[in-house]
């Protein structure tokens, strides 16, 4: 089976892709964010089997709308960005679901340490862009992963027992791809 595009390597319009993450906080609520630095890629070939997706995110880019909390995070408490500057993600298989959705499956490497990940990744369509006349494929790509099992266990206890971070964080990745040029 073959992805529905044209073969040929699809690059983000990071103006129209978003990278969004969430994590629970004091296990009442949420704290969300989105990174601003990101690159990514798609290729596109014969089959799906020779079809990949690559991805890096600065790790200093973080927005979470606190600029204390993102210098916190980007800390060595944390992320340790000035040791750590790049988040990558590099697919080793992308397969169709029966529903119409994929599965992403790649190498994950975040705080020095890499890890096989899988997001679950649903496909919007293409369309022509009227103002440049490229073609646009959208994709909207999720998961959750363990940030202990990259290094990351920063935390503080809770009186009531608990922590103040969860372990998991919910991954979203909306993205607007630009197709290849003819």
């Amino acid at each position: 089976m073959s992805l529905p595009l044209a073969a040929g390597t699809w690059g983000v319009d990071p103006v129209h892709s978003t990278v969004q993450f969430s994590i629970r906080h004091l296990g009442i609520s949420s704290i969300r964010g989105r990174f601003t630095d990101v690159d990514a890629s798609l290729t596109v070939g014969d089959d799906l089997a020779a079809s990949s997706v690559s991805a890096t995110i600065g790790m200093g880019s973080i927005d979470t709308g606190n600029a204390d909390r993102d210098g916190h995070v980007t800390s060595s408490d944390i992320f340790d960005a000035q040791a750590n500057p790049k988040m990558t993600f590099v697919s080793t298989s992308i397969s169709a679901e029966a529903d119409g959705t994929y599965t992403a499956t790649g190498d994950m490497t975040m705080h020095g340490v890499t890890r096989s990940e899988t997001l679950a990744v649903t496909f919007f369509g293409t369309e022509d862009n009227p103002l440049d006349g490229s073609v646009r494929a959208g994709f909207l790509a999720t998961g959750s992963i363990d940030r202990t099992h990259y290094g990351i266990d920063w935390n503080v206890p809770l009186s009531a027992g608990g922590f103040m971070l969860s372990n998991d964080v919910a991954i979203s990745i909306d993205a607007q791809l630009v197709g290849p040029s003819a």
